[in-house]
């Protein structure tokens, strides 16, 4: 292994920021940037060595490449991150502009929301797993605050608390428990999980991470996300009393008044419940 990877894997293993998921993302991310700065001819580089001209560098191949603004914006956040770790701050310019990185689009052509039948339920063998994935469906859950949940815990009469510790980015936040439905799922999963989460006792979060991959994978599921954007649409419908427009509603544009005022409504609602800072990425889930 390179210095400079070793380094890097180094400064993460020592870090406690952020979810697991997080914190696994960020070294991948820092190691497969090492690599790029191997092959565009930094040598034998040590984390203390990031300079402007080597953050220059990888924007221009990763812009010349096409990518996302999404992915590069990724990208730049883990490089500040390193940044800040070795008191090099300077070194990575505080605004993307900077680079010439163009905005991120929250609007989306197509809907990704997806639906999970019991036939599909059915095929995955692990009981822990398939209540994970019926939490992300029937809650919105992502997949790391399903596996990590403490449903009788959590459970809190008229709504779900979830702990930072489960959420990305650290920020904890509610559910509302609205329906029957709801309330009977969380009911099996607090007798399935007893007073624990829903990782059996026997198994560590990266064990039953890899359990669920599997599992999922064997049942021909894929994209689990896509039931959080499910979520989203049924709560917008709810919420405003109309389809979204990923679902066949109106757009923006075609809206009164009064509905924009209700539409606006909504997507805070839910950008809150999706855990999301910003109201205006309720766009990928729910269309502009």
């Amino acid at each position: 292994m390179r210095d400079l990877n070793y380094q890097l894997k180094l400064l993460c293993k020592h870090s406690h920021e952020g979810s697991f998921e997080t914190r696994v993302g960020r070294e991948r991310q820092l190691s497969a940037i090492a690599n790029q700065l191997h092959d565009l001819g930094f040598r034998q580089l040590k984390a203390t060595s990031l300079k402007e001209k080597h953050v220059r560098a990888l924007v221009d191949q990763w812009l010349g490449q096409n990518l996302s603004p999404g992915t590069i914006k990724n990208r730049m956040s883990c490089l500040r991150w390193w940044a800040e770790k070795v008191n090099k701050r300077a070194v990575v310019a505080g605004s993307n502009d900077f680079y010439g990185i163009p905005d991120r689009q929250f609007v989306s052509d197509q809907s990704k929301a997806k639906d999970l039948t019991t036939e599909q339920l059915s095929l995955v063998r692990d009981e822990h797993v398939r209540m994970s994935l019926q939490l992300q469906q029937v809650f919105g859950l992502r997949r790391e605050e399903a596996l990590k949940i403490q449903p009788r815990w959590a459970d809190r009469g008229d709504h779900l608390q979830l702990k930072a510790s489960w959420t990305k980015g650290g920020r904890g936040r509610t559910v509302p428990i609205r329906t029957e439905a709801q309330r009977a799922l969380l009911e099996q999963a607090k007798r399935l999980a007893g007073f624990g989460s829903l990782i059996p006792r026997s198994r560590q979060y990266i064990e039953q991470l890899r359990i669920y991959e599997r599992h999922t994978a064997n049942a021909g599921l894929s994209k689990m996300h896509g039931l959080r954007h499910a979520y989203a649409q049924q709560r917008y419908r709810d919420l405003t009393g109309w389809p979204c427009p990923h679902a066949g509603g109106p757009a923006k544009t075609q809206l009164t008044a009064a509905q924009r005022q209700a539409d606006q409504r909504a997507r805070l609602t839910i950008s809150a419940e999706l855990g999301h800072v910003r109201a205006q990425i309720t766009a990928v889930y729910i269309g502009g």
